[in-house]
């Protein structure tokens, strides 16, 4: 996995509208094999190559929410970080994700409640250039006046 900055926790007092976050990983077999167990989504789409290759995708792909998970982790490791609250997500499904994709997801502030804590963010994952999944994330940030 790769991201761009240290993991750990941004107060709400430090945070800054435009600041930006990510982190890029491969989606493996094994990945999907995982999230199917873990989740008991056993689709034969993700999991069975010959079924999958009969659907409108031509081919295996991961699970949505394998690929939203990712979003997850940059908030929850990066921005803001530990001790972060999700409070909500949108997410807009764009295009497959396949095994063996390098996935990017990206979390951008753009807006900030100091008074309630609450932060909206703005998330997605990309394949190279294709946009796979878009959203907003609203959260309950850390406070060094309150954590």
């Amino acid at each position: 996995m790769f991201d761009n900055l240290p993991r750990g926790t941004i107060v709400i007092e430090d945070l800054e509208v435009g600041m930006t976050r990510y982190l890029q990983k491969q989606v493996t077999d094994h990945d999907i094999e995982l999230f199917a167990e873990v989740s008991t989504d056993h689709n034969p789409v993700h999991l069975d190559e010959e079924y999958a290759q009969e659907t409108i995708f031509e081919g295996r792909i991961a699970h949505g929410m394998l690929t939203a998970g990712l979003i997850s982790a940059v908030i929850g490791e990066q921005l803001p970080g530990h001790g972060t609250v999700y409070l909500g997500q949108t997410l807009k499904f764009m295009a497959p994700v396949r095994p063996g994709d390098m996935v990017r997801a990206e979390v951008t502030v753009e807006a900030i409640d100091h008074a309630k804590r609450r932060v909206t963010l703005a998330t997605r994952c990309l394949v190279g250039d294709t946009v796979v999944l878009k959203g907003e994330a609203v959260v309950l940030a850390p406070s060094r006046k309150f954590d």
